[in-house]
């Protein structure tokens, strides 16, 4: 069954396309990550999506159910965490959650051993009395996940909901989804970590409101051109811009402390590289051959789609 279906989805604010074409299928009980930049187009096809913003053409189906002219059935069977999730500072963490049961029309029977179980599995129990404004951001995110489940929605969009937040509340954040899916819950997330994108069923890849690639992160993966070449040199934001003035920037991208460089012919790039690189006076150190990322997959399909509007004039 398909959850969500979108069809040329498309959003403009006068001049600017936001979201441009978007077609795309999630199934039942999957984990789909829309993964891209800030600015992308992912905030706004949430939108979109959850019935909060009409679109300027195209049309989307949320559980079988269009998400404009059945834009109020559709919000009954979702839940939807957005960046700022509107919790209260000033009310406990309890209120906060009785705050959008009552919201949701959750019926008093059966409420209590609702909340309670929500609360055990996103190890708030403890801090029931707590107010929401003195707890950590991970905590925070946690009972925005709480309340946007509280009326056992059917499926769950989250837009970028680990964002800000330690590695460690990113890890049990995305502990508790899992967990959801053994409940057939759809889950639609929006994420700009491309480590995060990995823990997805499947991904959209997505970059001024087009979608460059759809698939499960293997695949998106195989679309990778080239082989990746990993340094870890010393100065390594030197060591990039000798190599890009050298190979262009298509082939270098910088990643922290690693520079890696795609090629079509590892060998000779290895040495090409190490002899460039001996010219300018700078110690490659070890260079290796890595499995691609979906980083570099994403900076690859990028540059091939900006280089096909050059030779297309666009």
């Amino acid at each position: 069954m398909k959850t969500i279906r979108t069809h040329n989805l498309t959003r403009t604010f006068d001049e600017t396309v936001a979201v441009d074409h978007l077609t795309l299928e999630v199934d039942e009980g999957e984990v789909f990550g829309l993964v891209g930049p800030d600015g992308a187009g992912k905030t706004t096809t949430m939108r979109l999506l959850t019935g909060i913003m009409t679109p300027s053409s195209g049309d989307a189906w949320v559980v079988d159910r269009h998400v404009v002219r059945e834009s109020e059935a559709v919000k009954e069977e979702i839940g939807y965490m957005s960046q700022r999730f509107g919790l209260y500072s000033d009310l406990t963490v309890q209120e906060n959650i009785d705050f959008y049961a009552d919201i949701y029309s959750v019926p008093r029977k059966g409420r209590k051993e609702k909340v309670d179980e929500l609360l055990a599995f996103s190890n708030l129990a403890p801090f029931r009395k707590r107010l929401a404004g003195n707890l950590s951001g991970g905590m925070k995110q946690k009972l925005g996940l709480v309340c946007s489940l509280i009326h056992t929605p059917k499926v769950l969009f989250l837009d970028e909901p680990t964002n800000g937040v330690d590695p460690v509340s990113r890890r049990d954040f995305w502990k508790i989804l899992y967990q959801l899916l053994r409940q057939k819950v759809t889950i639609f997330v929006s994420t700009a970590y491309l480590d995060e994108a990995e823990r997805c069923n499947r991904l959209g890849l997505i970059h001024q409101g087009r979608l460059l690639a759809c698939g499960a992160p293997e695949e998106i993966k195989g679309l990778m051109k080239g082989t990746i070449l990993e340094l870890r040199p010393i100065n390594p934001r030197e060591t990039m811009n000798v190599l890009r003035n050298k190979f262009g920037r298509r082939a270098v991208s910088l990643f922290g402390d690693r520079v890696h460089v795609v090629a079509d012919d590892p060998q000779q790039m290895k040495k090409s590289m190490t002899d460039v690189l001996h010219d300018a006076k700078i110690e490659p150190g070890e260079i290796r051959w890595i499995e691609p990322t979906l980083e570099d997959v994403f900076v690859s399909v990028l540059a091939d789609k900006n280089q096909g509007a050059i030779q297309d004039g666009t």
